[in-house]
């Protein structure tokens, strides 16, 4: 298939540039997958579409304050977003402006961190040895800014970032963006959805820059995703195979959690316990074995994302339903509203 079947256009002042004031205030728009009208509703509507015994799935993940800006021995400044660790003291980054960075150099981020450019790769990828005392973490978040995505053009990151990009339920550290459909959750409405017979399950997959990056081939066929780990535990797998087992639905908050799924599922739908890594590419076809529905914010044209949930939805469907959003106003990307396809 063509990318280009997977394009639409958006004014830009729907690309929501701030979270709603209160976490959980987005709208909604439910797609049925049946062909059936779409509903415009609030996201706090969610528990009317969740049944018991139904087992909604979480991706627990924790986004690392991993975008670094420091200055160079020369005095000027650039940038490092951390991807993942690639060795002892080791990481992979994306740096800018990225020919500064060049084998030998060294950044300062401070009086706590330094990073030296150890190799230099293609799309301004480097990997960078990390100089800090003590445990990385704590550093990272007193010196790192949170990595919010490129179509949010602000001059300056804001205090309430550190925790509105981030779910109520994030535990495990490690992501570099977070699994947007998951920042609509409180507290409180969680404990709803449990208190109506719905099970909850948590599994771990850290996000990386690849899920969010465009397309840049012509062809779905040439495109190669970039691997991303992942942890399933048993109680997550005995959650998930328990309520398929009792007639309930598997409903998979974010695309993270798909892909996630259907890495581990065998082909009767029994999702397995483990760790590894997932470079799954959800294309239209893809025969879905454990997920039922889908809980997911809109998506960039000529993305992955919106490839998988055409997938699970129909192309032509995801697309006619983007362009009622998008006449109704709703907000679009990682701040932005939500959807339900069911």
């Amino acid at each position: 298939m063509l990318v280009s079947d997977f394009d639409y256009e958006l004014p830009p002042e729907l690309i929501a540039q701030h979270p709603p004031a209160e976490r959980g205030q987005s709208r909604l728009l439910v797609i049925p997958r049946d062909g059936g009208p779409l509903e415009h509703r609030r996201f706090g509507d969610l528990p009317e579409y969740l049944r018991a015994d139904d087992c909604l799935v979480l991706n627990d993940t924790k986004v690392l304050p991993a975008r670094l800006v420091g200055r160079r021995a020369s005095g000027g400044q650039v940038e490092l977003l951390l991807l993942r660790p690639v060795g002892e003291g080791l990481w992979e980054a994306l740096g800018r402006p990225a020919r500064r960075l060049r084998v030998g150099e060294r950044v300062k981020f401070g009086p706590e961190l330094a990073a030296q450019i150890v190799a230099v790769g293609g799309e301004g990828l480097r990997t960078v040895r990390l100089e800090h005392e003590g445990e990385l973490l704590p550093v990272l978040e007193r010196v790192g800014q949170m990595p919010l995505p490129p179509y949010i053009r602000r001059d300056h990151p804001e205090a309430d970032d550190a925790t509105r990009y981030q779910t109520v339920y994030a535990e495990r550290p490690g992501a570099v963006a977070a699994p947007t459909a998951g920042l609509h959750f409180t507290e409180e409405l969680l404990q709803r959805i449990a208190e109506q017979g719905v099970s909850m399950a948590r599994l771990t997959l850290h996000v990386g820059l690849g899920t969010f990056r465009p397309i840049s081939v012509e062809r779905l066929e040439e495109h190669v995703m970039h691997a991303e780990w992942y942890r399933v535990p048993p109680e997550a797998a005995d959650a998930i195979n328990a309520a398929r087992a009792a007639g309930g639905r598997i409903v998979a908050v974010g695309t993270t959690v798909v892909r996630t799924l259907e890495s581990v599922a065998d082909e009767a739908g029994v999702v397995h316990p483990g760790e590894g890594s997932t470079n799954l590419f959800i294309t239209p076809g893809f025969r879905f074995r454990v997920v039922d529905a889908l809980l997911t914010n809109f998506h960039l044209p000529r993305s992955t994302l919106l490839v998988l949930v055409s997938a699970f939805a129909g192309r032509e469907r995801i697309l006619a339903a983007y362009q009622e959003a998008i006449a109704a106003g709703y907000r679009f990307y990682s701040y932005g509203d939500a959807t339900l396809l069911v």
